[in-house]
């Protein structure tokens, strides 16, 4: 019981420990160029959209926009209950149907849509913002339209000046729809990512069905693993391959259905990961990790094995594929061979020297635990023992670690944008 109390009062230090070291990288961050606190901004001026014009400058179903369609919802559709209904009175609802359709959206779609409907009051005193299509059980829409998953909207000005359109707009890409299209001189059309999409959510992860080395020689699925295995990784401070133990997951969801990219190499090895996951690219004497979604064909991977044998490998294909789990492995070195690909642990925040920095707390925890296990066992054999028999995913944690979820929402509002997966 001891033991137990001791451990608590000792994660709790390195907890504050982390909270200490986490507020001075934002000082420091807080000091130079980008979102620093207390850094007052002049008024931006907003440049409307011309006719025709979308933010951004790519079709709607790509990655970088509001990406791939799910397929189409209606009300016996189990998917039907994550859509929710929005009852904002700044907003009005053209509701041609009268079934209150135009009113369902999923979560993040009516988030964004709550926010344009503020910035629509600050801009015209007086005037609201009008929702003319929404949700869509009807099939006015083509095959593979948004509207169909209530991801998209079509909206005006409740004046219906067509003269607003244009700043209309922009205020819609302001708002943070992930594509704005002045589609027609009657409406404006904005869509959002999936609610299963990482760039909804934080972090990134890998799918269920990469394979990782373990140090007893099995290869394991990332879907069969668990903490306290030690896997192939590369130890950055001497550039070798070693065993690393798993000290926890970042992100653990089996049952989630997720957007990921998957890249195809000359040799024939695969990787599945999402779009904000860091990869190490560049060539075998100069490295650099950069966001999965910035790979392209072309692109260089470096292999290892567990013979410490590393060499380069050449992307020949980029796709997106949804997948049904994702996992995010943390090891003690902070890198992981998945596919006998060479990637980090890490992602959203474009360094993986600072990502390895900010969870130095939890590793020294980790190491805090296993030094503590280590003399249960020696005073406590028999006690020991039957902990053992455990097994280890009985605790595994579900979800996103409550260390990382923390430090995602704390940088999103003070790390500079330019480091962040935007």
């Amino acid at each position: 019981m001891c033991v137990v109390r001791d451990e608590c009062v000792q994660e709790m230090r390195w907890c504050a420990l982390g909270a200490l070291l986490l507020a001075l990288v934002l000082v420091t961050q807080a000091c130079g160029p980008g979102r620093g606190v207390g850094r007052r901004r002049g008024p931006r001026k907003l440049t409307p959209l011309v006719f025709k014009q979308h933010v951004p400058n790519v079709s709607e179903n790509t990655l970088t926009a509001s990406g791939l369609t799910e397929g189409r919802i209606d009300r016996n559709n189990t998917r039907f209950r994550d859509l929710v209904p929005n009852y904002n009175q700044d907003i009005i609802f053209k509701d041609e149907e009268g079934t209150g359709a135009d009113r369902l959206m999923t979560q993040r779609c009516k988030e964004k849509l709550n926010t344009l409907a503020i910035s629509v009051m600050n801009q015209w005193p007086g005037v609201r913002l009008r929702v003319t299509e929404g949700w869509d059980e009807e099939g006015h829409h083509a095959s593979d339209s948004l509207h169909y998953e209530g991801r998209a909207v079509d909206v005006t000005t409740s004046d219906r000046d067509r003269s607003k359109y244009g700043m209309l707009a922009r205020l819609a890409v302001e708002a943070g729809f992930d594509w704005v299209y002045y589609e027609s001189r009657a409406h404006i059309h904005c869509s959002v990512k999936s609610e299963s999409s990482d760039a909804a959510k934080y972090g990134g992860c890998f799918a269920g069905d990469n394979i990782v080395q373990s140090s007893s020689g099995k290869i394991l699925k990332l879907s069969e693993l668990q903490v306290g295995e030690a896997i192939l990784a590369l130890d950055p401070s001497t550039n070798q391959l070693i065993y690393s133990e798993v000290i926890l997951f970042l992100d653990w969801h089996p049952n989630q259905r997720n957007l990921f990219l998957n890249f195809e190499l000359k040799s024939g090895r695969t990787l599945t990961l999402t779009p904000a996951h860091l990869v190490i690219t560049g060539s075998l004497n100069s490295t650099v990790t950069v966001f999965a979604k910035t790979l392209t064909v072309g692109s260089i991977l470096i292999i290892g094995n567990r013979d410490d044998n590393k060499f380069e490998d050449t992307i020949v294909r980029v796709t997106q594929v949804y997948r049904t789990g994702i996992y995010a492995p943390l090891t003690s070195v902070g890198t992981i061979v998945v596919n006998d690909i060479i990637v980090s642990c890490y992602a959203v925040v474009d360094s993986h020297p600072l990502a390895h920095f900010v969870f130095a707390p939890i590793r020294l925890t980790a190491e805090i635990k296993s030094y503590m296990y280590r003399l249960w066992q020696t005073y406590n054999q028999g006690l020991a023992d039957n902990f053992s028999n455990v097994p280890k995913s009985s605790i595994q944690h579900h979800g996103i670690h409550w260390y990382a979820e923390i430090l995602y929402k704390i940088a999103n509002n003070f790390i500079p944008w330019r480091i962040l997966y935007t």
